[in-house]
Parts: structure tokens; C-alpha cells; sequence
């Protein structure tokens, strides 16, 4: 083989070690390569999972909301089993503050009682009172002074026998031993006096009910009328206020102050006119517009005039005419500042109308209150009510019991004797 074929041969042996030494390098570079793309992507995923990871998130804040829900909703039966008791404890806390309450309202209003018969308890039960100072006993020769202290008191000559008999009686059986017994005694007959049976009152039964307001002049019948107006309109009724004191424009104006102030529509006529045709007329609008209760005023000129007598006559009958039944209530209206005079009054308008009650007005201010027993003992017609002031609530439905323990006030304190009077 000739030297140049060799030389060819050899280089071309060169040549294709070369190319092999490359090409396995090339495939070693290749495959070192593909583990570094491989380690390269997973970074990649991993740059792409925290979205992945952040929808999570995202869903798990509803999922604490969601549970909140139902928080919520477990307290109510929850707390059913044990608001069972509670509520149970709560109602007699509330009764027993409600039973206090009461009681410190019937305290105050025995408080003001007592204060609106300071004048009556100071003339009356003080002079029965100063009889029995210093005496630990009681003797038939006490009854003259006792005697005297009733009927200074107006408690009326009937009533003073009347009570003195009882005395008597009693030391006769040696029920009276001490002032205490006496005390008790008086307390006693003067509650059983006092408690003199009234029709029951039903304003609700055969609308409107009717109340005819009768007296003399100055014993304070408007005032009362419109009192009695606040006190009804306060409980929901509907009144219709008669101005039948006809010949007094004073009185009109009045009734027409209260009608404004107690919201009741008021029914009049020019001075001077027939004070039935008046009445007439407000019992026809009490009927037009559905009301409750009509409550007439009347004229009160002196009671001893025959005229004023028929003419108070022809009202009630009026009133008959104009409503079955009519008048419900006929109410006189006395001073107690007129002691006996009150009695006198009584027998007057009682004999021409038939009363079914008295107001007893301006008690706070007269030591001559206890004329309201002679006039209960002689003529047996209950009281309806007193006034012991000028406020609206200072007219008062007469209770026996709440009359009696202010008018006897032993102890000392408001409402109660001075020091100088006689405690028993």
C-alpha cells in the first residue's frame, strides 16, 4: 500500500474519532441538560401553586362565616329552659313591687286625707280628745262634755243623742272602762254611721248615662262638674257637659273653661233660657255622637225658693223624657264650711228629687266637717265624694274606711294633734 492511501486512511480515522468524541460529548451535555430542566420546572409549578394555595384560602373564610349562622340560631332554645324560671322570678318580683306601689299610693293618699281634715280632726276628735286627758277612767259625768264637744262639731242635736245613748249604754255595761275603749268605741259607730249603702253606679248600662248636679249657689257644683268630667274623660269615656244654670253667665263661661280642658263638648243657650230645653238638647247630641255620659249643670239659687225647687223638678223630668231612666244620678253638692246649714239643705232638695248622693265639698278648709255624720245618720244618703282641695284629684270618691282612720289619727306626725292636744 503506497505511502499517500496510508496517510488518507489514517486521517480519515482521525476524523471520525474526532466525530464520535464530539457527538458523545454533545449527548452527555444533552442529558445533563434534561435533569436541569426537570429541577428548572418544578419552581415553575411551584411559582403557579400559591394561586393554588390562595383559592383555598379564599373558600375557608366563607367556611368560618357560614358556621356563624348557626351560632346565632342556638341561643334562642337555649335560653327557653332557663327563661322559664327566670321569668317566673321576674313576675314575682314585679307583684311584689306592684303590691309596694300600691301601698305607698294608699299612704300618700291617706297622708293628704289626713292633711285635708287637719280643721275637722282639730274641732272634733281634739275636743273629744281634751274630755279624756289626764283621766285613766271613764264616769257617767263625762257625758255632759262629751255631749257638748258633738254638737259644737255640727255633728248635728240628733246624732249627739244619738251617740250619747249608745255611751251610756255601754258604761251602763261596763264596756267603757278607759279612754282607749272609748276611743274605739266612737271610731266604731262613726264608721257604721258613715257606711251608708249606695246604688251601684254602672255609667255603661243605658247610654249615655246621666248625672244631674244640684246645690246652692257658691258650693262649688261647677268646679265639681268639671273635676268629675276630667275624671271620666281620663277613663276613656266621652262626655257631654249641660250649662242649664241658665240665669248665670258666669256659670256658662265656667263650665266652658273646664269643657276646653277636659276636651267634652259643652251644651248651652243664651242667658235666660229654659234650662229643661238645655238638657234636652245635650242629651240629644250625647245620642248623635255616641257619648258616654252627660253631666248637667244646674241653676242654685237659694233653696228655699219654691220656684227654683219646680224648676230643678222640671229638669229631671225633661231629662226622663229625653232618655229612659233618666236622671241615673242626682248629686247635691255642700259646702261643709255651712255646718248645719248643709243638713238643712239636705232635707230641702232631698224631699223634691230624690237624691242619690252627695259631694261634700271644701272639707280642707273648715273645722265643721263632722256634719257629714249627722247628715249620713239623719238621712241615710250616701257620700259620693269629698273635696279636700283645688287640684283636679283632690276630688275624691268617699271611702269609708280611708275617712274614718284620717279622721281619727292618734299618733303623733303628719296629720296628726299638736303637742298641746290630748293623746290617748
Amino acid at each position: 500500500m503506497s505511502t499517500p492511501v496510508l496517510v488518507t486512511i489514517i486521517a480519515a480515522l482521525v476524523v471520525i474519532v474526532i466525530v464520535v468524541v464530539v457527538l458523545k460529548r454533545r449527548r452527555g451535555t444533552g442529558e445533563a441538560a434534561a435533569p436541569l430542566d426537570e429541577e428548572a420546572r418544578p419552581p415553575a409549578p411551584k411559582i403557579e401553586a400559591p394561586p393554588a394555595a390562595v383559592k383555598p384560602a379564599r373558600a375557608a373564610e366563607p367556611a368560618v362565616e357560614k358556621p356563624l349562622a348557626p351560632i346565632a340560631a342556638p341561643p334562642p332554645p337555649a335560653e327557653e329552659p332557663i327563661a322559664s324560671p327566670g321569668v317566673r322570678l321576674d313576675e314575682r318580683a314585679e307583684q311584689a313591687a306592684a303590691t309596694q306601689l300600691e301601698e305607698a299610693k294608699r299612704e300618700r293618699k291617706l297622708r293628704k286625707l289626713r292633711q285635708g281634715l287637719a280643721q275637722t280632726r282639730g274641732g272634733f276628735i281634739a275636743k273629744i280628745g281634751s274630755i279624756f286627758k289626764e283621766k285613766k277612767t271613764i264616769d257617767p259625768s263625762l257625758l255632759g262634755q262629751l255631749e257638748e264637744a258633738l254638737i259644737t262639731a255640727d255633728v248635728g242635736a240628733k246624732t249627739t243623742e244619738w251617740f250619747v245613748t249608745l255611751l251610756r249604754e255601754a258604761l251602763d255595761k261596763n264596756e267603757l272602762a278607759d279612754p282607749d275603749a272609748v276611743w274605739a268605741f266612737l271610731k266604731k259607730e262613726v264608721r257604721r254611721t258613715l257606711s251608708v249603702e249606695a246604688k251601684p253606679v254602672n255609667v255603661a248600662a243605658g247610654k249615655p248615662h246621666t248625672v244631674m248636679i244640684v246645690g246652692v249657689n257658691g258650693v262649688g257644683k261647677t268646679t265639681t262638674i268639671g273635676k268629675l268630667a276630667s275624671k271620666y274623660s281620663e277613663q276613656g269615656s266621652k262626655i257631654v257637659l249641660a250649662a242649664a244654670d241658665t240665669f248665670r253667665a258666669a256659670a256658662v263661661n265656667q263650665l266652658e273653661i273646664w269643657g276646653r280642658r277636659t276636651k267634652c263638648e259643652v251644651v248651652k243657650s243664651k242667658e235666660g233660657t229654659d234650662p229643661s230645653s238645655v238638657v234636652f238638647e245635650a242629651i240629644k247630641r250625647a245620642k248623635e255622637i255616641n257619648a258616654d255620659i252627660v253631666i248637667a249643670d244646674t241653676a242654685g239659687r237659694l233653696h228655699t225658693q219654691v220656684t227654683l225647687m219646680e224648676e230643678l223638678k222640671k229638669v229631671s223630668r225633661v231629662m226622663g223624657k229625653a232618655h229612659e231612666g233618666a236622671p241615673h244620678e242626682v248629686l247635691l253638692v255642700l259646702d261643709a264650711t255651712t255646718g248645719q246649714n248643709a243638713l238643712q239643705q239636705v232635707r230641702e232638695f232631698g224631699d223634691s228629687l230624690g237624691l242619690t248622693g252627695l259631694v261634700l265639698t271644701k272639707l280642707d278648709g273648715t273645722a265643721k266637717g263632722g256634719v257629714i255624720i249627722g247628715i249620713c245618720h239623719e238621712h241615710k244618703i250616701p257620700v259620693r265624694y269629698v273635696g279636700i282641695g283645688e287640684a283636679k284629684d283632690d276630688l275624691r270618691e268617699f271611702d269609708v274606711d280611708e275617712f274614718v282612720d284620717a279622721l281619727f289619727v292618734r299618733d303623733e306626725g303628719e296629720g296628726a294633734p299638736t303637742s298641746d292636744e290630748p293623746h290617748f
